[in-house]
């Protein structure tokens, strides 16, 4: 199949799909005019990378999940590590974001939004 139909049946757009080609993730064959041949395995590997960057792993991760799901001698401990670290990472960025969304809530309390020029918000965003 063509990048448009691969496309189509991954969800990933062909800007997306030629990227993970120039970083060998996959590599589709080439027909003699020099356009990419997808197999339906490449299909199912672009499929997997689309499912795991939509649950935010690094290219990284997803290069090591790839080489794990394809290798049928893995052991689940290796995946499950990686995805331990991965939601490690997910809850650092909650803790952040819910300290960020506690200052902001703060400020916005704290400002009267009307028309004097003290502003609060202004105040705090200066340290």
């Amino acid at each position: 199949m063509n990048i448009g139909e691969v496309s189509n049946r991954t969800g990933l757009p062909a800007k997306t799909i030629r990227y993970y080609e120039d970083i060998g993730l996959v590599t589709p064959q080439r027909a003699a005019n020099g356009y990419r041949e997808f197999r339906n395995s490449d299909a199912h590997k672009l499929a997997f990378l689309g499912n795991a960057r939509g649950l935010g792993f690094s290219i990284e991760d997803c290069r090591a999940l790839l080489t794990l799901w394809e290798d049928r001698s893995r052991a689940s401990g290796d995946v499950r590590q990686i995805a331990k670290d991965h939601l490690a990472e997910i809850d650092l960025k909650i803790t952040g974001l819910q300290a960020m969304r506690a200052t902001l809530s703060d400020l916005v309390t704290a400002c009267a939004g009307d028309d004097r020029p003290d502003c609060p918000i202004l105040k705090g965003l200066e340290g």
